[in-house]
């Protein structure tokens, strides 16, 4: 089937993640605040009402369209990758995430270094780690769930 082969799982992640990310940005820069205080909250404070919201909903769109291409660029590695490895191995494994979550980490921090790049793939591949154990769980009884 289509759905299930590597290219359309890469494709389909990269566009939810541009989604979700878009939304994430959304949401997070409506959260930020410019007080009054802040030589930048003085300067937009002055202008008129209408500038302001103009201004704001500017600055929206930005947080949210780099939001939306970082969630996509690190879905869109992310699952490549991982697919990639499982067709490889033939095995569908934890150590597949781990493995693609260190790949994309060490990928990602690539401009930054080395030291930057040993850094994201632990960091990636724990993050991969933690998520596939615990979507692995054999069951969710609260009171195996170590979340609840």
């Amino acid at each position: 089937m289509g759905a299930e082969s590597c290219a359309f799982k890469t494709g389909m992640s990269g566009v939810v993640g541009f989604g979700i990310g878009g939304a994430f940005g959304l949401f997070m820069s409506s959260m930020r605040y410019d007080t009054p205080m802040t030589p930048q909250g003085q300067e937009i404070s002055k202008l008129p009402v209408r500038d302001q919201i103009r201004q704001g909903f500017k600055e929206m769109g930005k947080a949210s369209w780099s939001s939306a291409k970082n969630f996509s660029k690190v879905a869109f590695f992310y699952t490549g990758i991982e697919c990639g490895i499982e067709g490889l191995r033939g095995k569908n494994e934890m150590e597949n995430n781990v493995i693609a979550g260190c790949i994309t980490g060490a990928i990602l921090a690539r401009n930054a270094g080395p030291q930057a790049m040993a850094v994201g793939a632990a960091g990636f591949g724990a993050f991969g780690a933690a998520i596939e154990w615990y979507l692995r769980m054999d069951s969710y009884d609260a009171s195996k769930d170590p979340i609840t």
